[in-house]
């Protein structure tokens, strides 16, 4: 039987985090695991207001860790998530990580579930489906689920990414082979993703949901507007250039994705709920 795998947790959290919402999440990858951490490292990503500095105070002397030792990397000012997210990655202790966020939840279950498939599974990087949600954990909305097997999610990462960010587990040398966490605004992950795999990552995703997503208000105003269009067009110009895609994938996803940037808010909000609705998570995209 293989021996329980050593993990870290790496959480980041910035001024503009909610201190309720904060330590809530650090309770759900800690205290109400079923398979706890060997430590969380929670890196603050430039001052904070006092409220949150309160809530790092309480992980800190585990009153909400349930004794799950805490690393704090406070960075004195704000450098954005990619660098902060290097940053923590060299504080973790082990090489294993699960990635946590500020507003998110985390089932019990989720590293039971996830962390074995990278200790001892053969896979560098697993996520899973996410479960929206807005007030009220107790009521959960749209499910979020991409494909399971490498293949597919190889396929689909041509065209979009093809994890959750706030589910992911890896290994650390598999991001480190890929170059790390790069500064590109509001898609960093995808980027790293897609480097991975590039790189020659195995990839899985677990098809139940295991991480509760805070859909707040202005959800889908950030998933569109001219800076992430700006971080789009980039992303598409490094894909091809790397050979990630191919020149008819460039043009499609340029019109597609571009586009999908550029529309009104109200029917972002309709397509995405209908897409999320319908979805079959094991078809890619043609090619």
């Amino acid at each position: 039987m293989a021996e329980p795998a050593r993990f870290s947790v790496l959480l980041p959290v910035y001024a503009g985090d909610t201190a309720s919402f904060f330590s809530r999440a650090i309770a759900s990858v800690t205290a109400d695991q079923t398979l706890r951490p060997d430590e969380l490292v929670i890196v603050v990503d430039g001052p904070v207001g006092a409220a949150t500095r309160e809530v790092l105070d309480a992980a800190g002397a585990g009153r909400i860790t349930a004794g799950v030792p805490v690393t704090i990397v406070a960075l004195p000012e704000n450098v954005g998530l990619a660098r902060a997210l290097n940053r923590g990655l060299d504080a973790c202790a082990h090489p294993v990580v699960a990635r946590a966020d500020a507003d998110d939840i985390s089932l019990p279950h989720r590293f039971e579930r996830q962390v074995p498939l990278v200790a001892h599974g053969g896979i560098d990087l697993v996520s899973s489906a996410i479960t929206e949600f807005h007030d009220d954990e107790a009521e959960p909305g749209l499910v979020r689920a991409y494909p399971t097997d490498h293949d597919a999610i190889s396929a689909l990462a041509r065209f979009r990414d093809p994890f959750n960010h706030p589910a992911v587990v890896y290994r650390r040398d598999s991001i480190d082979a890929a170059g790390g966490y790069r500064h590109l605004d509001k898609m960093e992950d995808y980027w790293l993703f897609v480097r991975m795999i590039n790189a020659g990552a195995t990839v899985a995703n677990v098809a139940e949901p295991l991480v509760l997503y805070r859909v707040g208000a202005g959800a889908y105003e950030r998933r569109g507007g001219w800076t992430l269009l700006r971080s789009e067009l980039k992303l598409q110009r490094w894909m091809r250039q790397i050979g990630f895609t191919t020149t008819r994938q460039w043009a499609r996803n340029i019109a597609v994705r571009g586009g999908w940037r550029v529309v009104p808010t109200s029917l972002r909000r309709r397509v995405y709920g209908l897409a999320a609705r319908t979805r079959d998570p094991q078809r890619a995209p043609r090619k």
